[in-house]
């Protein structure tokens, strides 16, 4: 009887999964901080190298990626954008964190199992990614932020919420998807090649 178990990871899948851990790694130190009234939200390339962790790992690969580094800032060390440990989670924003998870898991599933991926229909995939985001970290935040830190206290209201935090970089986060589909064209031929027979493409 054939074995209904997912293959386990090759070599090559695993160095794949490590490179894309440390550009989203690389990725919380390349920030831009957007300062609207008393907030300052963050703008980094985290969720450029998650994106492109799905487009180019698929959904199984991609969201592993991704696990491999909140659990790498969750046990300590400071590879989130402002630092890391367990507290992480009772930040408002550990929210857009897993949403790079959603994300990954998001746009690998669309697109993963399509034979021929153009720009045209990756894009799409990219950017239900990017909403996928964009929910996960906005309920966190409204939870955490009203229920959990401020407890009944001084909260913060829907409308203020998607104007600090959803309406001010998502289109910046879109140029991003973008990106990441061209970026990701580009890779995935070398990508495919690598996978197939652990060499890379002749040049």
């Amino acid at each position: 009887m054939e074995s209904l178990s997912k293959p386990k990871l090759t070599a090559v899948d695993i160095v794949q999964c490590g490179l894309f851990v440390s550009l989203i790694v690389a990725g919380a130190y390349i920030k831009i901080m957007i300062p609207i009234g008393p907030f300052s939200v963050t703008f980094s390339l985290q969720f450029l190298f998650s994106l492109m962790a799905g487009l180019l790992l698929g959904k199984r690969k991609g969201s592993l990626t991704v696990i491999v580094y909140l659990m790498l800032g969750l046990v300590g060390l400071p590879v989130f954008a402002h630092g890391g440990g367990l507290g992480y989670i009772i930040r408002p924003t550990f929210g857009f964190l897993l949403g790079f998870l959603a994300a990954a898991t998001v746009t690998g599933a669309l697109t993963e199992k399509k034979e021929n991926i153009s720009f045209r229909s990756a894009l799409p995939a990219a950017f239900a990614g990017e909403v996928c985001y964009y929910i996960c970290g906005l309920v966190y935040y409204y939870i955490v932020f009203n229920y959990v830190i401020t407890n009944g206290g001084v909260g913060i209201g829907l409308k203020e919420l998607l104007a600090v935090w959803c309406f001010s970089t998502f289109v910046p986060d879109f140029g991003l998807c973008v990106l990441a589909v061209y970026l990701s064209g580009k890779l995935r031929p070398h990508m495919n090649q690598v996978t197939r027979t652990g060499r890379p493409v002749d040049r």
